[in-house]
């Protein structure tokens, strides 16, 4: 459709305007604008009828249709800006979505969402601009809409019947295969659960999309697919985790929930922008996953009754350190279970709440409110607490708190990014907290790593190469006669592997255990505190009063037939 002059001259009768004498008739001109207005607004809708005639889905005009609150409330007011996409029509068995590009891969995988959830019958339309802007503006007459829950609905029928076609991780390629965009995700996450994965890591490369399961530690490749699914597979995966679609260009963090009939699992996503479109890694937050009792953490036994000792102490802090995945979270879990009781007050401070604990007061770190862990640590105190758990010690200004909290009557639980035990005074000391400080507020310091287990269904005896025979021997003769530890002589000593099987998908290792080195003040070390303590010496003042390290529990452990000299040099190196 075109505006002719014939057109114009007709508006211009109309209006009462004459082309030769415009000047000072204001309200004529503005009349005349008006009419030219509406016209193209009337050109428009032509035109997205004619585009949803091509593109083969429905139109509707939404200007002047009654769009009910319930209908608004279907999609979050920020979602459909960013989608340029509103529910008009919710009647309970029909659901009804309007959009400016219906066949956004975003917009179907909406659709499908609120079909699911609602079990109902949907469909989208082709709507104009000026539709979009009428249906947007209505929700200005509702009270602000919070976001709809994010989620995977996920039956157990469904669960099963893909679990059945994934024996091993080389199945998943050719289930994933041939399924739609909706079912891959679908089959990643039943995988994902079945094999015990911790993260699924999703790539977009050059030619194809990754997808990779981190399993006891370790990547492994499950299934690759063509790049050009890469737009779907992200939308899809934004959508349930509550980001923003159209944000490409810098990293997000959401969240959903995988709901199963025993039980919802959480799932916390995080996307970043790399050369050939994001990298998206979903971690699952299984409950079970922390559900571990202290005595289960796989301590020595004098060890343990040493830490037992520092945490049973009314005030004081105790340290975890280790790198991501060490198995941090879940031993201060264990502590704070521990410690759980009726006549005890617990305050958690984290950056995310990633688990939740019945009886303890758990607070949710937010940098948008300028809600600190430095800020936070402080309004905790004022509630009273017993004990204090704070997920990260990162500058000084939280570790002042901490400290000063530790030294007035609080037990302080916490974690430090730092190599091994030894390396947390330095950390602390290079932050600017003050050595007579520090010294009477730790308790103790626990340095950690995680292990993979040896698989009980398919572990065989084996005969160490003589390199590996000297260095189990050369760690075990440095274990210091302090810690206690009673070595089983040489004649004794059995070591094993597992050789694969169908449990463990042919690796040779299920699940996994800690090593563990536990620092606690001595007097020597108290004294010998000072701003040029060097990790160096601090470790060598723990060994003589009997502080097993990380690589000697190691190899005690592979001594007592749990893991291997292999994982204990990956995760613990060589140098003691």
């Amino acid at each position: 459709m075109s505006i002719d002059t014939q057109s114009i001259e007709d508006l211009l009768h109309h209006t009462g305007a004459k082309s030769a004498d415009t000047s000072g008739q204001t309200s004529t001109v503005e009349a005349f604008d008006e009419k030219m207005k509406e016209v193209r607004l009337k050109e428009k809708e032509v035109e997205t009828q004619l585009i949803a005639q091509t593109n083969k889905v429905p139109y509707v005009n939404l200007k002047g249709f009654p769009i009910s609150p319930d209908s608004l409330r279907q999609v979050p007011e920020e979602q459909a800006r960013a989608l340029k996409s509103v529910c008009f029509l919710f009647t309970g068995p029909e659901i009804r979505l309007a959009s400016t590009n219906p066949t956004d891969p975003a917009v179907k995988e909406l659709i499908y969402q609120l079909q699911e959830r609602n079990k109902a019958n949907g469909g989208v339309y082709q709507i104009s601009e000026e539709s979009l802007r009428v249906a947007l503006k209505a929700y200005e007459t509702l009270p602000k809409i919070k976001a709809i829950m994010k989620g995977v609905k996920i039956t157990d029928e469904e669960l099963s019947r893909f679990q059945a076609q994934m024996k091993s991780y080389g199945d998943v390629q050719g289930v994933v295969k041939s399924a739609s965009i909706t079912d891959i995700i679908t089959i990643l996450i039943a995988a994902a659960l079945q094999f015990g994965t911790s993260d699924i890591h999703i790539e977009a490369e050059e030619k194809t999309i990754v997808a990779r399961f981190r399993i006891d530690g370790i990547l492994q490749e499950i299934a690759s697919l063509p790049h050009d699914l890469w737009k779907k597979i992200i939308a899809r995966v934004k959508l349930i985790s509550g980001l923003k679609i159209n944000v490409v260009d810098r990293p997000q963090d959401g969240r959903f929930t995988i709901f199963l009939k025993d039980g919802d699992t959480d799932v916390r996503v995080s996307t970043i922008p790399t050369a050939w479109g994001e990298s998206v890694v979903m971690r699952i937050l299984k409950p079970s996953a922390i559900n571990v009792e202290f005595s289960q953490l796989g301590y020595r036994p004098l060890a343990e009754k040493r830490l037992v000792k520092e945490i049973e102490k009314p005030h004081g802090m105790v340290m975890t350190t280790g790198p991501t995945g060490s198995g941090k979270t879940t031993t201060l879990y264990a502590i704070l279970r521990k410690l759980n009781t009726s006549g005890v007050k617990i305050i958690t401070l984290e950056d995310p709440i990633e688990y939740k604990l019945a009886g303890i007061n758990q607070s949710q770190i937010d940098h948008a409110k300028n809600y600190t862990f430095g800020g936070g640590l402080r309004s905790i105190l004022r509630q009273d607490p017993d004990v204090v758990m704070v997920g990260e010690i990162r500058d000084l200004e939280t570790a002042d708190v901490a400290i000063n909290a530790a030294l007035t009557g609080h037990l302080m639980l916490s974690t430090l990014h730092t190599n091994d035990a030894a390396g947390a005074i330095p950390r602390f000391i290079s932050m600017g907290v003050k050595p007579f400080l520090l010294a009477p507020a730790l308790n103790a310091i626990i340095g950690q790593r995680l292990t993979r287990k040896v698989c009980a269904a398919c572990k065989e005896e084996v005969q160490l190469t003589p390199e590996q025979l000297a260095f189990v021997k050369k760690v075990a003769s440095e274990i210091p006669p302090a810690s206690g530890e009673i070595v089983k002589p040489e004649a004794e000593w059995k070591f094993y592997k597992g050789k694969g099987c169908d449990i463990c998908n042919k690796s040779g290792y299920k699940g996994r255990l800690g090593i563990y080195e536990i620092l606690t003040m001595s007097d020597e070390i108290k004294g010998a505190m000072s701003e040029k303590i060097s990790e160096y010496e601090v470790r060598e003042l723990a060994k003589k009063q009997g502080m097993t390290t990380m690589q000697q529990d190691g190899i005690l452990k592979v001594i007592d037939g749990l893991t291997t000299v292999e994982e204990i040099l990956r995760v613990a190196g060589e140098g003691a």
